[in-house]
Protein backbone atom coordinates (compact mmCIF):
# COMPACT_ATOMS: atom_id res chain seq x y z
CA UNK A 1 0.00 0.00 0.00
CA UNK A 2 2.85 2.32 0.66
CA UNK A 3 4.77 1.52 -1.79
CA UNK A 4 1.49 2.99 -4.46
CA UNK A 5 1.15 6.63 -4.73
CA UNK A 6 -1.74 8.20 -3.14
CA UNK A 7 -2.78 9.63 -6.32
CA UNK A 8 -3.28 6.46 -8.10
CA UNK A 9 -4.95 4.67 -4.84
CA UNK A 10 -7.86 7.52 -5.29
CA UNK A 11 -8.26 7.13 -8.80
CA UNK A 12 -8.50 3.50 -8.91
CA UNK A 13 -11.31 3.77 -5.99
CA UNK A 14 -12.58 6.54 -7.19
CA UNK A 15 -15.69 4.70 -8.51
CA UNK A 16 -16.48 2.56 -5.58
CA UNK A 17 -16.49 6.25 -3.02
CA UNK A 18 -19.73 7.53 -2.14
CA UNK A 19 -20.93 10.60 -2.87
CA UNK A 20 -19.75 12.17 0.10
CA UNK A 21 -16.11 10.77 0.26
CA UNK A 22 -16.32 12.04 -3.80
CA UNK A 23 -16.30 14.81 -2.85
CA UNK A 24 -13.30 14.86 -0.47
CA UNK A 25 -11.40 12.90 -3.42
CA UNK A 26 -12.13 15.75 -6.09
CA UNK A 27 -10.56 18.39 -3.21
CA UNK A 28 -7.87 16.16 -1.87
CA UNK A 29 -6.97 16.00 -5.68
CA UNK A 30 -7.00 19.52 -6.53
CA UNK A 31 -5.49 20.76 -3.57
CA UNK A 32 -3.02 18.22 -2.57
CA UNK A 33 -0.27 20.27 -0.75
CA UNK A 34 -2.85 22.39 1.42
CA UNK A 35 -4.29 19.50 2.94
CA UNK A 36 -1.15 18.09 4.47
CA UNK A 37 -1.39 21.44 6.94
CA UNK A 38 -5.13 21.05 7.33
CA UNK A 39 -7.09 19.64 10.19
CA UNK A 40 -10.08 17.10 9.99
CA UNK A 41 -12.17 20.02 10.76
CA UNK A 42 -11.06 21.96 8.06
CA UNK A 43 -10.78 19.43 5.20
CA UNK A 44 -14.25 18.40 6.54
CA UNK A 45 -15.34 22.54 6.20
CA UNK A 46 -13.93 22.77 2.97
CA UNK A 47 -15.47 19.44 1.27
CA UNK A 48 -18.84 20.54 3.13
CA UNK A 49 -18.86 17.13 4.32
CA UNK A 50 -18.73 15.60 8.14
CA UNK A 51 -15.84 14.92 10.02
CA UNK A 52 -16.87 10.99 10.01
CA UNK A 53 -17.01 11.46 5.95
CA UNK A 54 -13.30 12.31 6.12
CA UNK A 55 -12.83 9.16 8.32
CA UNK A 56 -14.36 6.98 6.07
CA UNK A 57 -12.89 8.47 2.91
CA UNK A 58 -9.22 7.40 4.76
CA UNK A 59 -10.69 3.89 5.49
CA UNK A 60 -11.67 3.52 1.76
CA UNK A 61 -8.04 4.11 0.56
CA UNK A 62 -6.89 1.34 3.67
CA UNK A 63 -5.46 4.37 5.80
CA UNK A 64 -5.76 3.60 9.76
CA UNK A 65 -7.16 7.27 10.11
CA UNK A 66 -6.79 10.95 8.94
CA UNK A 67 -2.92 11.02 10.18
CA UNK A 68 -1.90 7.70 8.25
CA UNK A 69 -3.87 9.32 5.34
CA UNK A 70 -2.10 12.50 5.73
CA UNK A 71 1.60 10.97 5.93
CA UNK A 72 1.03 8.78 2.64
CA UNK A 73 -0.06 12.02 1.36
CA UNK A 74 3.08 14.38 2.16
CA UNK A 75 5.04 11.02 0.89
CA UNK A 76 3.32 11.44 -2.11
CA UNK A 77 3.67 15.21 -2.93
CA UNK A 78 7.38 15.25 -2.04
CA UNK A 79 9.50 16.49 -4.32
CA UNK A 80 12.95 15.08 -5.65
CA UNK A 81 15.87 15.77 -3.75
CA UNK A 82 13.35 17.04 -0.95
CA UNK A 83 13.17 16.17 2.64
CA UNK A 84 9.97 16.38 4.29
CA UNK A 85 10.53 15.17 8.03
CA UNK A 86 12.31 18.30 7.90
CA UNK A 87 11.85 21.73 7.83
CA UNK A 88 9.96 22.48 4.71
CA UNK A 89 11.64 22.80 1.21
CA UNK A 90 15.07 21.11 2.64
CA UNK A 91 16.71 19.82 -0.24
CA UNK A 92 19.87 16.82 0.37
CA UNK A 93 22.11 18.84 -1.54
CA UNK A 94 21.55 22.10 0.51
CA UNK A 95 24.57 23.46 1.79
CA UNK A 96 25.08 23.83 5.34
CA UNK A 97 25.02 28.04 4.93
CA UNK A 98 21.46 26.85 2.48
CA UNK A 99 19.77 24.83 5.36
CA UNK A 100 21.08 27.73 7.86
CA UNK A 101 19.21 29.92 6.23
CA UNK A 102 16.03 27.93 5.16
CA UNK A 103 15.63 26.50 8.85
CA UNK A 104 15.85 30.80 10.04
CA UNK A 105 13.29 31.48 7.14
CA UNK A 106 11.06 28.92 8.73
CA UNK A 107 11.48 30.38 12.32
CA UNK A 108 10.44 33.75 11.80
CA UNK A 109 8.16 33.39 9.48
CA UNK A 110 6.14 31.04 12.17
CA UNK A 111 6.70 33.57 14.40
CA UNK A 112 5.60 37.01 12.55
CA UNK A 113 1.96 34.86 11.26
CA UNK A 114 1.39 33.74 15.52
CA UNK A 115 2.01 37.99 15.63
CA UNK A 116 -0.59 38.30 12.95
CA UNK A 117 -3.18 35.80 14.47
CA UNK A 118 -2.92 37.77 17.76
CA UNK A 119 -6.55 38.54 19.16
CA UNK A 120 -5.69 41.29 21.41
CA UNK A 121 -9.40 40.79 23.60
CA UNK A 122 -8.70 37.20 23.74
CA UNK A 123 -5.53 37.34 25.32
CA UNK A 124 -6.56 40.17 27.74
CA UNK A 125 -9.48 37.27 28.55
CA UNK A 126 -6.55 35.12 28.99
CA UNK A 127 -4.38 37.10 31.24
CA UNK A 128 -8.00 38.03 33.24
CA UNK A 129 -8.37 34.13 33.91
CA UNK A 130 -4.47 33.64 34.62
CA UNK A 131 -4.81 36.48 37.41
CA UNK A 132 -8.22 35.05 39.25
CA UNK A 133 -7.42 31.16 39.09
CA UNK A 134 -6.47 29.84 42.35
CA UNK A 135 -4.60 27.17 40.17
CA UNK A 136 -3.06 26.97 36.32
CA UNK A 137 -2.59 23.76 35.21
CA UNK A 138 -0.52 23.18 32.06
CA UNK A 139 -1.13 20.38 29.69
CA UNK A 140 0.42 18.75 26.56
CA UNK A 141 1.40 15.51 25.62
CA UNK A 142 4.90 14.54 23.33
CA UNK A 143 6.63 17.73 22.12
CA UNK A 144 3.89 19.53 23.43
CA UNK A 145 4.74 18.65 26.74
CA UNK A 146 7.95 19.75 26.61
CA UNK A 147 6.39 23.43 26.13
CA UNK A 148 3.60 22.69 28.94
CA UNK A 149 6.78 21.87 31.10
CA UNK A 150 8.66 25.43 29.83
CA UNK A 151 5.78 27.31 30.84
CA UNK A 152 5.52 25.74 34.00
CA UNK A 153 9.33 26.57 34.97
CA UNK A 154 9.11 30.38 33.47
CA UNK A 155 5.54 31.08 35.57
CA UNK A 156 6.62 29.40 39.10
CA UNK A 157 9.45 32.18 38.85
CA UNK A 158 6.94 34.58 39.72
CA UNK A 159 3.77 32.71 40.89
CA UNK A 160 3.05 29.33 43.10
CA UNK A 161 0.09 28.47 41.37
CA UNK A 162 0.87 27.24 38.22
CA UNK A 163 1.38 23.34 37.85
CA UNK A 164 2.19 20.85 34.86
CA UNK A 165 1.87 16.87 35.30
CA UNK A 166 3.88 14.69 32.95
CA UNK A 167 2.00 11.31 32.98
CA UNK A 168 -1.04 11.10 31.13
CA UNK A 169 -3.19 9.25 33.61
CA UNK A 170 -1.77 11.82 36.22
CA UNK A 171 -3.24 14.41 33.70
CA UNK A 172 -6.67 12.93 33.75
CA UNK A 173 -6.43 13.05 37.74
CA UNK A 174 -5.73 16.67 37.97
CA UNK A 175 -8.04 17.59 35.58
CA UNK A 176 -10.80 15.48 37.66
CA UNK A 177 -10.15 17.98 40.68
CA UNK A 178 -10.13 21.19 38.91
CA UNK A 179 -12.46 23.83 39.95
CA UNK A 180 -14.54 26.64 38.44
CA UNK A 181 -11.73 28.80 39.94
CA UNK A 182 -8.70 27.26 37.94
CA UNK A 183 -7.85 27.22 34.71
CA UNK A 184 -6.32 24.26 32.40
CA UNK A 185 -3.75 25.92 29.62
CA UNK A 186 -3.85 22.64 26.76
CA UNK A 187 -0.96 23.10 24.49
CA UNK A 188 -1.35 20.84 21.13
CA UNK A 189 -0.78 21.74 17.42
CA UNK A 190 -3.00 19.83 15.78
CA UNK A 191 -5.93 19.84 18.43
CA UNK A 192 -6.58 16.18 17.99
CA UNK A 193 -4.72 14.00 19.97
CA UNK A 194 -6.91 11.88 22.15
CA UNK A 195 -4.95 12.36 25.02
CA UNK A 196 -5.38 16.30 25.33
CA UNK A 197 -8.90 15.78 24.09
CA UNK A 198 -9.71 13.95 27.17
CA UNK A 199 -7.94 16.26 29.37
CA UNK A 200 -10.04 19.26 28.24
CA UNK A 201 -12.84 16.71 28.37
CA UNK A 202 -12.52 16.31 32.09
CA UNK A 203 -11.47 19.86 32.76
CA UNK A 204 -14.40 21.14 31.00
CA UNK A 205 -16.41 18.91 33.08
CA UNK A 206 -14.60 19.43 36.22
CA UNK A 207 -16.10 23.22 35.89
CA UNK A 208 -12.35 24.74 35.19
CA UNK A 209 -11.84 27.20 32.13
CA UNK A 210 -10.20 25.30 29.33
CA UNK A 211 -7.71 27.68 27.17
CA UNK A 212 -6.13 25.77 23.90
CA UNK A 213 -2.91 26.94 22.39
CA UNK A 214 -3.40 25.72 18.87
CA UNK A 215 -2.62 25.90 15.19
CA UNK A 216 -6.28 25.27 14.18
CA UNK A 217 -9.32 27.17 15.03
CA UNK A 218 -11.59 24.47 14.56
CA UNK A 219 -10.60 21.13 16.03
CA UNK A 220 -12.00 18.71 18.76
CA UNK A 221 -9.73 20.16 21.29
CA UNK A 222 -11.44 23.80 20.54
CA UNK A 223 -14.47 22.79 20.67
CA UNK A 224 -13.92 22.01 24.33
CA UNK A 225 -12.20 25.33 24.88
CA UNK A 226 -13.02 28.47 26.76
CA UNK A 227 -10.49 30.50 24.76
CA UNK A 228 -8.38 29.52 21.81
CA UNK A 229 -4.99 31.11 21.24
CA UNK A 230 -3.74 30.04 17.63
CA UNK A 231 0.36 29.47 16.60
CA UNK A 232 1.32 30.17 13.51
CA UNK A 233 3.60 27.68 12.09
CA UNK A 234 2.85 24.84 9.22
CA UNK A 235 3.68 21.71 10.27
CA UNK A 236 3.54 18.36 8.25
CA UNK A 237 2.59 15.15 9.04
CA UNK A 238 6.30 14.05 8.61
CA UNK A 239 7.39 17.19 10.55
CA UNK A 240 5.69 16.56 13.82
CA UNK A 241 7.63 18.50 17.15
CA UNK A 242 9.17 20.93 15.16
CA UNK A 243 11.13 23.58 16.35
CA UNK A 244 8.98 26.38 14.37
CA UNK A 245 5.88 24.74 16.12
CA UNK A 246 7.30 25.12 19.95
CA UNK A 247 8.40 28.36 19.50
CA UNK A 248 5.23 30.05 18.50
CA UNK A 249 3.90 28.14 21.21
CA UNK A 250 6.76 29.98 23.36
CA UNK A 251 6.36 33.24 21.81
CA UNK A 252 2.34 32.87 22.88
CA UNK A 253 3.25 31.74 26.91
CA UNK A 254 5.61 34.69 26.67
CA UNK A 255 3.47 36.91 25.92
CA UNK A 256 0.87 35.76 28.28
CA UNK A 257 4.00 35.83 30.80
CA UNK A 258 4.84 39.13 30.58
CA UNK A 259 1.57 40.36 30.68
CA UNK A 260 0.67 38.31 33.75
CA UNK A 261 4.33 40.05 35.49
CA UNK A 262 2.41 43.65 34.52
CA UNK A 263 -0.53 43.00 36.32
CA UNK A 264 0.46 41.34 39.10
CA UNK A 265 4.12 43.65 39.45
CA UNK A 266 4.31 43.90 43.26
CA UNK A 267 3.64 40.17 44.27
CA UNK A 268 5.79 39.56 41.00
CA UNK A 269 9.05 41.24 41.75
CA UNK A 270 8.83 39.97 45.02
CA UNK A 271 8.48 36.50 43.90
CA UNK A 272 11.07 36.98 41.16
CA UNK A 273 13.41 38.13 43.32
CA UNK A 274 13.33 35.28 46.00
CA UNK A 275 13.36 32.04 43.13
CA UNK A 276 16.10 34.21 41.72
CA UNK A 277 17.98 34.31 45.37
CA UNK A 278 16.94 30.73 46.00
CA UNK A 279 19.60 29.44 43.66
CA UNK A 280 22.25 31.50 43.21
CA UNK A 281 23.69 29.45 45.67
CA UNK A 282 23.74 26.67 43.04
CA UNK A 283 26.55 28.74 40.88
CA UNK A 284 29.23 29.17 40.26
Amino acid sequence: MRAMNIFTTIHSKYNNLTKSEVKVADYVLDHAKEVVYMSITDLADACNVGESSIFRFCKSLSYKGYQDFKIALAHSITAENEIPQLTDKILMNDTLGQVASKVLSSNISALNETYNLIDHKKMEQAIDYFVQAEKVIFFGVGSSLMTAMEAKIKFMRITNKTECTIDSHLQMMSAALMTKRDVAVIISYSGSTKDTIEVAMKAKESGATVISITRFEKSPLTSYSDLTLLCGANEGPLQSGSLSAKISQLYLLDVLYIEYFKRTYEQSITNKGQTAESVTVKLL
